[in-house]
């Protein structure tokens, strides 16, 4: 299976930016969609963000609408998440994962992807 590692993730203050990066192990062109979730102590993993593999249209949370960017470089099998003006509640662990058999409709879904990366800690203080 196609292994997909996190970075990018660390302490940063509230305001400040940060940029995750995914990386594929190999190219994945069975991957329809690829998105972030984050999972903060004691609460269910929640969607971040979704885009196609085949396109540029990112979907958001609404939490996260206007502050964050996911963005992709299939040359480099390489997808990323820039976010900007964050908050403390943003603190949690960061997930990318794939999804072979995803479709708009369900890219909020955890259940939609079946591969997903070990996780990466986002801190933001206040």
């Amino acid at each position: 299976q196609v292994q997909l590692v996190e970075s990018g993730g660390g302490l940063v203050q509230a305001g400040g930016s940060l940029r995750l990066s995914c990386a594929a192990s190999q190219r994945t062109y069975s991957v329809r969609y690829m998105g972030w979730f984050r999972q903060a102590p004691g609460k269910e993993r929640e969607f971040v963000a979704s885009i196609a593999r085949t396109g540029d249209t990112g979907y958001y949370a609404d939490s996260v609408k206007g502050r964050f960017t996911i963005s992709k470089d299939n040359a480099k099998n390489t997808m990323y998440l820039q976010m900007n003006s964050l908050k403390p509640e943003d603190t949690a662990v960061y997930y990318c994962a794939t999804s072979q058999r995803g479709i708009l409709s369900s890219v909020r879904f955890e259940r939609t992807y079946d591969n997903w990366g070990q996780g990466t800690q986002v801190t933001v203080s206040s």
